[in-house]
């Protein structure tokens, strides 16, 4: 297992003794963590699985102290949920996946029984929300409402700060990258909150757009547009939203840093931008 650097920190400014004092606190710093997934796909908790230095196992054994996600902890019931209740009374970090379904008193998305009655995702958040020292959006869903509030959304779903109406920290993606997550949360937990951008995101992932480190700017820069799917130029007249999707995804790729969409052969759908996916389509264009 690779050793664990938080990639928000330069740790150049520290000095070897801080660094050794760092290391020795990092267990004494960590922090619970609730991890609910809302009205969504369970990608993004899915995404995290596949995360490589640091890997899931190390973010779940040093970095924080995971105290509910439906996907991975190993209680059930009614006993998964009261351990959820009783985090409300420490300091932890709430992270939301998922748009928070509000119609129908939000019962489009069921979480959890209490003593025989259905819990939604929209009371968890609730009680989560209010008492949390540190709230994540992960995904775009929570983020921007994304797919889940996609019209003629049914289910009444919005992000997750506009039913909490709290500054909260916005990590974006379907799904968000598992680096992404990880050292959002890493920087939390050891230093607080992060730069953000005027939306809430880390500047250290959103701080760039996709055009401004893509593989492919040179052709733009000179004019030279594919025509087709598959041609090796710049796919902008294909409908690629890489000029206006912030994030690093030419220099960091996806599964373990092998590959990412333009790499591919497909233009970018801007799926971490607020509007996805309606104000993103038609994703492909002639």
């Amino acid at each position: 297992m690779s050793e664990f650097i938080c990639p928000i920190v330069d740790s150049k400014n520290l000095t070897a003794r801080e660094i050794m004092n760092l290391a020795k606190n990092l267990q004494q710093n960590k922090l619970s963590l609730i991890w609910l997934e809302a009205t969504g796909c369970s990608g993004n908790i899915i995404s995290m699985m596949n995360a490589n230095n640091p890997d899931l196992y190390y973010f779940l054994k040093n970095i924080i102290n995971l105290k509910y996600n439906n996907s991975l902890m190993a209680a059930e019931g009614q006993g998964a949920y009261q351990q959820f209740l009783n985090t409300l009374e420490t300091d932890f970090i709430l992270v939301v996946e998922g748009a928070v379904a509000t119609k129908a008193e939000g019962r489009y998305n069921i979480i959890a029984s209490n003593d025989g009655f259905p819990v939604t995702a929209m009371r968890a958040v609730k009680l989560a929300g209010d008492k949390a020292k540190y709230i994540v959006a992960v995904g775009t869903c929570a983020s921007y409402g994304g797919i889940s509030a996609a019209r003629p959304n049914p289910s009444g779903s919005v992000s997750l700060q506009e039913y909490l109406k709290k500054n909260i920290v916005k990590v974006p993606g379907c799904p968000g990258h598992p680096e992404w997550v990880i050292g959002t949360i890493a920087h939390l937990v050891y230093f607080g909150m992060p730069e953000l951008d005027e939306q809430g995101r880390p500047v250290i992932f959103y701080g760039i757009t996709i055009h401004d480190r893509c593989s492919r700017r040179s052709y733009f820069d000179r004019g030279i547009f594919a025509e087709h799917l598959g041609d090796p130029e710049c796919m902008f007249k294909l409908g690629c939203r890489g000029p206006v999707t912030r994030t690093d995804c030419p220099i960091r790729k996806w599964n373990d840093h092998t590959n990412w969409p333009i790499g591919d052969n497909t233009p970018c759908i801007g799926c971490a931008r607020q509007g996805f996916p309606d104000g993103m389509e038609p994703f492909v264009r002639y």
